[in-house]
């Protein structure tokens, strides 16, 4: 069952709606004109909007743009009876997610409203993963560098500045990549990761620039690459320490120019694209042993963010427990452990060689081993590496 809004100026046609809807088990309000609906919307959520265009004090066109200027996501079916190609065309424009003419067709009319709720159902689980998403990617933190790392992210995201996230293994570039994407004008756009490592040499122009047909052996068929994938989105190339010259030089021509040849073709694409790099080298020292392009560092480091080792902020261990201990208990349907102040502790004297990928698999590791409560002597028994070498 949905709620539904229904504004029309002609009495008649606002009551047969509200019976046929009702019918059909829906919840039904009311609205002689443009400007009740809009005090009833205001008061109340609706799943659907149905409006005339033709009416006194506001036309339907108007309250259109007002309801798509601030409760977007909610569908809107224009009705009228003065129906033309043009008005059409405008109510669609302006956000409309259907145009019916009167005499209403019913049974066309039930079915727009049956898919705008499946619509609307599609863009709230949407909404949904994405805020499960965000909190997967969420950077936890108050040491002095991350916070100036958040800093920096707030500072550089809005912008289509290229950055490049320096820092060993395990630390989360990829967090701050996605941080940077979330809060960016390309946040409804797509993100998409490539790990240069990953791939073969022989193989990461296909994979990021796509290939024809028949082009070599193995490509039966055409092939659209990441930099396509990511058009009006991101692209992160995790990794990019790791890439072959070869493919440096065609990524330094796509910073260039802003376009692409597939493999076997010669044909020019236009991408939008914005291009997040992280590596675990130090590309300075590539570049001196000629493993890396001088030109592209510099194409790709317009911004620089460093981001530290674990053992670098150790205060923030006790966050990071508490956060990967509500994840992870979440994850496998168990009661939150009890994280006890000396186990926080001991926690805090490891040398943390993987640093957050190992913290949290140290984590996990704990939460299944232990009963209720993690103890100091459930860290030293779990936890420090066999080696004994942490301190």
């Amino acid at each position: 069952m949905s709620r539904i809004l229904v504004i029309d100026d002609e009495r008649a046609i606002r009551n047969t709606l509200k019976d046929v809807l009702e019918y059909e088990k829906h919840e039904v309000d009311l609205a002689e004109d443009g400007a009740k609906g809009i005090e009833l919307y205001t008061a109340n959520s609706y799943d659907i909007v149905l409006c005339d265009i033709k009416m006194a004090k506001m036309d339907g066109i108007e309250v259109l743009e007002k309801l798509m200027e601030h409760y977007s996501n909610t569908p809107v079916i224009m009705i009228s009876g003065h129906g033309n190609i043009e008005t059409a065309v405008e109510a669609i424009k302006k956000g409309a997610y259907d145009f019916l003419e009167k005499p209403l067709d019913l049974n066309r009319l039930l079915i727009t409203i049956r898919n705008a709720i499946d619509k609307s159902s599609l863009i709230t689980q949407t909404q949904v993963l994405k805020k499960k998403v965000s909190r997967m990617y969420e950077i936890v933190g108050e040491s002095d560098a991350v916070m100036r790392m958040k800093e920096m992210i707030d500072r550089v995201a809005p912008t289509e500045a290229r950055v490049l996230i320096t820092g060993s293994n395990g630390t989360g570039k990829e967090l701050v990549a996605h941080q940077i994407h979330e809060k960016s004008n390309r946040s409804k756009g797509p993100f998409v990761e490539v790990n240069c490592a990953a791939i073969p040499s022989e193989l990461i122009e296909s994979e990021l620039f796509g290939h024809e047909k028949g082009s070599f052996t193995s490509a039966i068929k055409q092939r659209i690459g990441k930099f396509e994938q990511a058009n009006d989105g991101t692209l992160f190339l995790d990794e990019i320490g790791d890439m072959s010259l070869s493919a440096q030089a065609k990524v330094l021509r796509a910073l260039q120019e802003n376009k692409i040849t597939r493999v076997g073709s010669d044909k020019d694409i236009h991408v939008n694209v914005r291009v997040i790099a992280a590596t675990n080298k130090n590309i300075k020292y590539e570049i001196e042993n000629n493993h890396f392009r001088e030109d592209l560092y510099h194409r790709i480091s317009v911004i620089l963010i460093h981001v530290p080792d674990l053992n670098d902020r150790a205060e923030d261990i006790p966050l990071l427990a508490s956060h990967f201990n509500t994840i992870i208990c979440n994850e496998y349907g168990m009661s939150r452990k009890i994280l006890g102040d000396d186990a926080v502790r001991e926690l805090q004297k490891i040398k943390w060689t993987g640093n957050i990928r190992e913290f949290r698999n140290v984590l996990e590791r704990l939460i299944i081993l232990c009963p209720t409560e993690i103890s100091a002597k459930d860290v030293l028994a779990y936890a420090r590496p066999v080696s004994g070498s942490n301190s």
